[in-house]
């Protein structure tokens, strides 16, 4: 799918647009790893569940090259395979948002849904990240339930699923419920946020138990090491999850 990419600057803050006023992904240009914008940072929640170091990460949709960009800084073993279907998108992330050539990043021009189909059953992704839109903000077939169940299948028996919605879509709720079903309702989501970004989850096999406590520990801990704060973030994933004893339980 072709459509024109273009970028702007506003108060050293680039941005990204697929023709329209949309924004498609940020960088501040000061601090080209760090995560502009505040669901590119809760979509990250599943890194304070993982015991094990990230290996594997599926991220759909390139954009900006934000997340990848903080993944590959700091979770050095790691690999990540990128699905994008505009192939203009990777020359601007390159050329206007420092995106690296590096073989630890396999770059796929395609279409996710596609590629899924041929390849989820063989696919063993610790993390799959969800950001794909087109030129009007619409997700199209990536918010469908067939999908949805190849990205499940695709993960590994600890691996974890987030994706970026957006509440005023009308098919939003509809979404979530996909969600919910693909992933037997191991799921859960934050509250929207300032620009109607929701970050959401569906979660593989693997039984997760934490007290609120050791999470926040965890997020003091990745925010030492990377700058990351998802304390934030613990604190407003209460407001959609109910968390009994002080738990959240997956």
């Amino acid at each position: 799918m072709k459509y024109s990419v273009e970028v702007s600057e506003t108060e050293s803050v680039r941005y990204l647009h697929f023709g329209s006023e949309w924004i498609q992904g940020a960088m501040r240009i000061a601090r080209p790893w760090a995560l502009e914008v505040a669901y590119t940072r809760e979509m990250l929640l599943p890194l304070l569940l993982r015991a094990e170091p990230l290996r594997r990460c599926l991220l759909v949709g390139l954009g900006a090259a934000s997340q990848l960009k903080f993944l590959y800084r700091y979770f050095p073993d790691a690999r990540f395979c990128v699905l994008e279907i505009n192939p203009d998108v990777p020359t601007v992330a390159r050329q206007c948002f420092k995106l690296p050539d590096s073989p630890r990043i396999d770059i796929i021009i395609d279409d996710a849904v596609a590629w899924m189909a041929t390849h989820a059953p063989q696919a063993c992704f610790d993390l799959i990240l969800q950001d794909g839109f087109d030129a009007a903000g619409r997700i199209g077939a990536l918010s469908g339930a067939t999908f949805y169940a190849r990205c499940h299948a695709a993960l590994d028996t600890g691996g974890a699923f987030a994706c970026n919605l957006l509440e005023h879509d009308r098919g939003f709720q509809a979404n979530l419920r996909r969600i919910r079903r693909a992933f037997s309702g191991r799921c859960l989501h934050f509250p929207s946020g300032d620009n109607g970004n929701v970050a959401a989850f569906g979660f593989a096999a693997t039984p997760w138990n934490f007290t609120l406590a050791e999470l926040r520990e965890r997020a003091l801990s990745l925010k030492a090491r990377t700058g990351l704060d998802l304390r934030p973030a613990l604190s407003r994933l209460q407001l959609t999850v109910a968390t009994p004893d002080g738990k959240l339980r997956l």
